[in-house]
């Protein structure tokens, strides 16, 4: 009798360990290639490190998390592709991206219908969330982005005219764009022009021309970073001195690189900058810079990051790794402590979280000032 129980006990036991040992399957979709790969190679590196971190320590419920990371290579229609493949296949139990709201419109209705959680680093636009409840994000969205940007071109630009440029095929500039001028001409300012371009474009002057001819004092550029550089430098070689600024869209070291010492005296908003002195900020900044090479991490690795620990976290809470439980978890985080500051999910699944401005001088990426909710 003995001889039995103690069998059923070994039986039951091993049984366990089997289980515990199972990996949690979680997707990343990314956009690796392309004419967006900077800012999802560098969400993917930040999100691998906290995975690597999170499995070193244990994992979660006694798991390893398992990464599934699948390339939409920037392009449209994509994303929706191999979001479908990591469900069907792969069997994923959670989805993490993408960095870019548009693509993250793509995939929100996908993971909605499967009710499996998603949770996007840093798609601000607000059409996101709104897809359903099992979709979330770490980052703010951009009703406050273009709030603060509003706020920064009257108070330290001083500007009282400004013109924007926006895409009119990215739902992150159209959204962006559309919360700057509310707030922007409800403080007094004036929006003397408004000129658009299409995703892709190389050339800005006929757009630049008649930006100089309307005498503003800045242009707003609410793109990404490869259309934000290249109209900066059009914009020098014409002439125009005058500050330009954008969002979170801007922050790729790609601006740089393509935009070169025509980026010096622009500014945009982000979400962390590695130059804060907090101890959990220069921790992931270090481990990072050992992971990678020497690199310091921009803000789509650490929202890539804390995206991964938010998950975590919400399956710990749930003691379990299915989805309906570790979307009500995920839905429940508030005062999560992370390298992008502290995270508390509203009503909609938006995160509330202070904004950081950067510049650009001597070259490099410098912190200006932080703006909290």
């Amino acid at each position: 009798m003995k001889s039995t129980l103690f069998a059923s006990l070994c039986a039951a036991f091993a049984a366990t360990v089997l289980t515990a040992a199972e990996p949690i399957k979680v997707g990343e979709v990314a956009s690796l290639t392309g004419k967006e790969a900077a800012f999802g190679a560098s969400s993917h590196r930040g999100t691998l490190l906290a995975i690597e971190h999170i499995n070193a320590a244990g994992g979660v419920l006694g798991r390893p998390f398992e990464l599934f990371t699948e390339d939409n290579q920037s392009k449209a229609g994509e994303t929706a592709t191999v979001a479908r493949k990591l469900l069907s296949r792969e069997k994923v139990v959670a989805l993490l991206g993408e960095v870019a709201s548009s693509r993250s419109l793509e995939m929100a209705p996908i993971a909605q219908r499967a009710k499996i959680p998603m949770i996007s680093p840093s798609s601000t636009n607000p059409k996101v969330t709104a897809v359903g409840d099992y979709v979330f994000r770490v980052c703010f969205i951009d009703p406050f982005q273009g709030t603060v940007m509003a706020k920064f071109a009257k108070e330290t630009l001083k500007a009282k005219r400004v013109a924007v440029l926006t895409s009119v095929s990215s739902a992150y500039s159209v959204g962006l764009a559309k919360y700057f001028k509310e707030r922007f001409l409800a403080d007094g300012g004036d929006i003397a022009l408004e000129q658009k371009y299409t995703e892709g474009d190389k050339d800005f002057k006929a757009q630049l021309t008649a930006i100089r001819a309307a005498g503003v004092d800045a242009v707003f550029v609410p793109g990404y970073y490869t259309e934000a550089a290249l109209v900066t430098r059009q914009a020098r070689e014409l002439g125009l001195t005058l500050p330009l600024f954008g969002g979170d869209g801007w922050e790729a070291p790609q601006l740089l690189e393509i935009g070169g010492k025509a980026m010096e005296g622009t500014y945009y908003s982000t979400h962390y900058s590695p130059e804060d002195s907090s101890p959990k900020v220069q921790s992931f900044v270090a481990a990072f810079r050992t992971r990678w090479a020497g690199e310091t991490p921009d803000a789509m690795a650490a929202l890539g990051y804390d995206t991964v620990l938010v998950l975590a976290g919400a399956m710990a809470r749930a003691g379990t790794t299915e989805p309906a439980a570790v979307r009500d978890a995920i839905a429940a985080t508030k005062g999560f402590a992370g390298v992008t500051g502290t995270t508390t999910l509203d009503a909609d699944r938006n995160a509330s979280k202070a904004a950081s401005i950067i510049t650009i001088t001597d070259g490099k990426f410098k912190f200006v000032q932080t703006v909290a909710p």
